[in-house]
């Protein structure tokens, strides 16, 4: 067995720029695609829990439809099918940020719609009893209880949301995975660094959990349950 040579990537000034890109790239999405992804699923998860009419039966179908297909699927369709259909071009990124979008938006609904759920029914009584109103029930009640009792699969999913971005150098995003086959191609030492891709998503996992711990616990830590 060959001895490990580490140091065709570490001493490459072009191999350590490529990961430093698709880290910030791979990253960036992920904030980006996270965040747009809660706003959606709030709205989803709203319509359901207020079942408005016509539309809650459309984000209900929304939400089973993108929970039962492929990421790698609707990453394809976003970035080949609706361009050629509809006849407009975007770059990769941006199709990218779309499709894990929309792809998260529906796991992230359910999440909560689960913790909507799970607020007991009596404080909602016993609000209404006080002459509150159904919107001041619902931001002011059940939307922090939630966000405070979902928190661990939000952040857990957040956390997987940022592990799937792998799959978009799929269509040529110069993402971290991208760079690893990349250099893979160049040094023929895929263990050396597909090692070193293991490495750096466990270690951004890791400092992502711990970033989100830390806005928790100074944003909605003290709603916490005892």
């Amino acid at each position: 067995m060959d001895s490990l040579r580490f140091f065709e990537i570490y001493r490459s000034s072009e191999y350590l720029g490529l990961l430093f890109d698709g880290i910030l790239i791979s990253a960036g999405l992920t904030i980006v695609a996270g965040l747009l992804g809660v706003a959606l699923a709030l709205v989803l998860a709203s319509v359901r829990y207020w079942r408005v009419p016509v539309i809650n039966g459309f984000a209900a179908a929304y939400v089973d439809f993108i929970r039962n297909t492929p990421l790698i699927v609707q990453l394809f369709f976003i970035a080949f099918g609706l361009p050629a259909a509809l006849g407009y071009t975007w770059p990769f990124w941006a199709h990218a940020l779309l499709a894990l979008t929309i792809n998260f938006s529906g796991y992230f609904a359910e999440i909560f719609r689960s913790g909507f759920a799970s607020i007991p029914v009596g404080q909602r009584e016993a609000a209404a009893a006080l002459n509150l109103s159904k919107k001041t029930i619902f931001r002011h009640i059940v939307l922090p209880q939630t966000v405070v009792t979902m928190f661990p699969s939000l952040s857990s999913q957040f956390i997987f949301l940022f592990l799937t971005t792998g799959l978009i150098s799929e269509i040529g995003v110069p993402d971290l995975t991208h760079a690893g086959v990349f250099i893979d191609s160049r040094t023929f030492r895929s263990f050396e660094v597909f090692i070193t891709l293991t490495g750096l998503y466990i270690l951004i996992s890791l400092m992502l959990k711990s970033s989100l711990q830390i806005w928790f616990r100074s944003t909605l830590g003290k709603r916490a349950p005892e």
